[in-house]
């Protein structure tokens, strides 16, 4: 599969469908991925000011997405996290094509906001982070449900947004190049694994 031989509209619905089933990796092709990243850096670079314009959220949510992914997998002294990786783009792309991504996490979004307003009186960003990781912390864990089953969806909502978000990364260049994958390289010899201290 080629970037030229998938239509843009095609290429997006084979991933959504894919992120609804679970993890996309799981579905579609690392190519398909590769190509959704590159239609993002295609319209970025053809954007004034380099910006990525969301497509379904709106511009607060698309914040709070942001500040999600960069929770989920945040930068460290190896290699960039989500936002460097594209992974809002990457979900608010895929969620623009799927009426169920936009319902589980257009739903998920809107409780994480209402429950924040409820509790803390202000929205997700405007509240500390202590504020912000116990909401997480209670959604982060599907244990959670069997206390209080109203967190199905919310928890349903943040297994989604991580699994979207590990799938961005690891398909984004700085995933890649993170994993040390080389790609299909011929081998004249196989050293074997290796040692392992201690053992």
């Amino acid at each position: 599969m080629t970037i030229e031989s998938v239509s843009r509209r095609a290429l997006l619905k084979s991933l959504s469908m894919g992120a609804v089933a679970g993890s996309v990796l799981r579905v579609i092709p690392m190519q398909a991925a590769e190509a959704a990243h590159h239609m993002i850096a295609a319209e970025k670079a053809d954007a004034k000011g380099g910006a990525y314009i969301p497509k379904y959220f709106d511009a607060h949510q698309y914040k709070t997405l942001q500040s999600l992914c960069e929770t989920i997998f945040p930068a460290d002294a190896d290699a960039g996290g989500a936002i460097e990786a594209g992974a809002p783009e990457f979900i608010d792309l895929l969620t623009s094509e799927n009426t169920e991504l936009q319902a589980t996490l257009g739903g998920g979004m809107k409780w994480l906001e209402t429950t924040c307003s409820t509790r803390n009186g202000k929205a997700y960003l405007d509240c500390t982070a202590e504020q912000q990781k116990a909401i997480l912390d209670q959604i982060a864990f599907r244990k959670n449900f069997e206390q209080d089953p109203a967190l199905l969806e919310p928890i349903e909502f943040f297994i989604l947004l991580r699994n979207m978000t590990a799938d961005a990364f690891f398909t984004s260049k700085i995933g890649i190049k993170y994993l040390g994958y080389k790609g299909n390289t011929f081998l004249t010899e196989f050293p074997g694994c290796p040692p392992v201290p201690g053992i």
